[in-house]
């Protein structure tokens, strides 16, 4: 009963986590307050009240569409909320109720702000990542699950890594190949991960950018030559690596 009660609250956690988070994936690109003013409408600018407010719940009452003026509510926003949830449930359930969890949680919700941000403004906000950063490094001191080299070196790592990409594309496409955000988010990633699962968070976002970029291609949604946003692409492999990159790890190791 324990056990279920905790999940339980666990997804309302996360449901909520996830409303907030899609206040900072809506207001960060503009440069306005996360806090204030209370949630509103972005045709109407009429508040939403608490009834209409209620992560998940409200999007289905209201069939998608502002009670007041009866425009569309964006999908993403659901869909933000649900996905935090499953993945707060999927980190409890793999690592329990440890300090652990509660970063990874941390974490997961800033990097599903970013991944959402990118694919929609192609930017990735440093109001996250450089903080991010520096919270990686701070949370080595105080936890048992990563030490401060690790932290230091997943930081190199994965900001050094995007970086050599980002020179050398340049120079071979004479283009930007890798915009600086990807590097921030990277070296992000690496404070909180340490440089294995980095690795491997950029080794699977590499992969899922590729065969997404030959599938649009495939369809006619993209030219070569065009670029896509690489942020979704890094936070999916980190999501991967939290979750499973122990296994991958054992397993590639031989066991």
């Amino acid at each position: 009963m324990y056990y279920v009660i905790n999940i339980i609250l666990l997804i309302v956690l996360g449901l909520v986590v996830g409303s907030f988070n899609n206040v900072c994936i809506y207001r960060l690109p503009r440069k306005e307050s996360i806090v204030y003013p209370a949630s509103h409408c972005p045709y109407c600018n009429t508040r939403i009240s608490t009834k209409d407010n209620i992560p998940l719940l409200s999007y289905f009452l209201l069939k998608g569409r502002c009670r007041n003026c009866k425009n569309k509510i964006s999908l993403q926003y659901p869909v933000v909320e649900f996905l935090n949830a499953i993945i707060y449930l999927l980190l409890y359930l793999k690592y329990g109720f440890r300090v652990q969890t509660l970063v990874y949680m941390a974490l997961s919700s800033a990097l599903i702000i970013i991944a959402f941000i990118d694919f929609k403004e192609e930017i990735i906000p440093n109001e996250i990542s450089l903080p991010g950063i520096v919270i990686g490094l701070m949370i080595s001191f105080l936890v048992k699950h990563i030490s401060v080299w690790d932290s230091a070196l997943g930081i190199v790592t994965g900001g050094g890594a995007i970086l050599f990409i980002a020179l050398i594309g340049e120079w071979l496409f004479k283009k930007e190949a890798m915009g600086g955000g990807d590097i921030k988010l990277a070296a992000m990633i690496g404070a909180f991960l340490g440089w294995r699962y980095t690795s491997l968070s950029l080794f699977f976002g590499y992969l899922l950018g590729a065969l997404t970029g030959i599938v649009l291609i495939i369809l006619k949604m993209k030219n070569r030559g065009e670029t896509i946003p690489f942020g979704p692409f890094i936070v999916a492999g980190s999501l991967i690596a939290i979750l499973i990159g122990d296994k991958i790890l054992f397993w590639y190791l031989g066991g």
